[in-house]
């Protein structure tokens, strides 16, 4: 089944995890509050307790619905997973940890398949601690490779894993970053979602999509903009802020238009993670983090 035939049937959006939203949806931005968002951090954002079973209980009763772990390497699984049974904190998904060294787009075939093997070992590591996803940066177009040569190796190399991504029901979900692909460095502020959603198409699997960094090109575009172009091809969200004062800051004191945002993922019907990616801190950090999130991402 392609990509476009799977989406006509079922909702990529949660992995499965949720269901619906009521049909009557807000025409005001200042109004909207998107339903069924599931509020998460990463893991190693959280420095309250020394084990990671006092980590996730810190989360669990600050109220946050999951959380996301590293791999390879990163949390030890078989302790986060006994983590997540005592204190009843989901583990949604990992983040591929060498992405950026190990890149799926190098100019080397031997690196690229290093980048190929930790991916499928984030796949089964996802699946192993009860994940639904690995987000990945698929490729870096900079020095000798240009932005053609980082999406055609990426795309092959990502077609590779598709069959044990299919088969322990995994979606390889792709994070916007400053990677100098699907936009221009220097093409300024109002730049699309165009050529992310062109890769996607490309890739044409239903085990792909979009996990789409709500702040992470509020410098090159409008991210309600891009969400509405991404439409069901986004599976999760990573919540940040960036500003042209300061920077990437807390969620909410940078130039992301939040009212807009939630507006966007109302019409998109969106349902599923989203997971802060700012700087984190102790307990009362985390609970600053999640105060944001909520403020911002659902309009409570």
């Amino acid at each position: 089944m392609d990509r476009r035939a799977f989406l006509a049937t079922s909702s990529l959006a949660a992995g499965g995890a949720l269901i619906g939203r009521a049909s009557a949806q807000p025409a005001a931005a200042e109004s909207a509050q998107p339903a069924n968002i599931l509020l998460s951090m990463k893991g190693g954002m959280c420095k309250a307790g020394k084990t990671l079973e006092e980590k996730f209980s810190v989360l669990k009763k600050l109220g946050y619905d999951g959380i996301e772990l590293d791999s390879p390497g990163g949390q030890n699984k078989k302790e986060a997973i006994a983590a997540a049974k005592k204190t009843g904190l989901p583990i949604h998904g990992v983040v591929d940890s060498i992405h950026w060294k190990t890149t799926l787009s190098d100019p080397s075939a031997e690196v690229r398949e290093k980048g190929l093997q930790g991916l499928l070992t984030a796949i089964r590591e996802s699946h192993q601690v009860g994940g639904t996803s690995v987000l990945i940066v698929p490729g870096v177009a900079k020095g000798k490779v240009s932005h053609q040569e980082a999406w055609d190796r990426s795309i092959a190399e990502l077609r590779k894993a598709l069959p044990l991504a299919s088969q322990l029901g995994i979606h390889i979900l792709i994070e916007n970053v400053w990677n100098n692909m699907f936009y221009d460095p220097k093409g300024g502020e109002n730049q699309t979602a165009e050529l992310l959603v062109k890769y996607i198409d490309e890739v044409n699997s239903p085990w792909v999509g979009s996990y789409f960094d709500i702040g992470n090109h509020q410098k090159f575009g409008k991210p309600a903009d891009w969400i509405r172009s991404l439409g069901k091809r986004i599976v999760k969200l990573d919540v940040k802020d960036w500003g042209k004062k300061n920077g990437f800051c807390k969620i909410g004191e940078g130039d992301v238009d939040w009212a807009d945002v939630r507006k966007a993922l109302v019409e998109i019907n969106y349902n599923g993670w989203a997971t802060a990616e700012v700087k984190g801190g102790d307990e009362a950090r985390c609970a600053e983090i999640l105060a944001n999130m909520k403020k911002h991402v659902l309009g409570a």
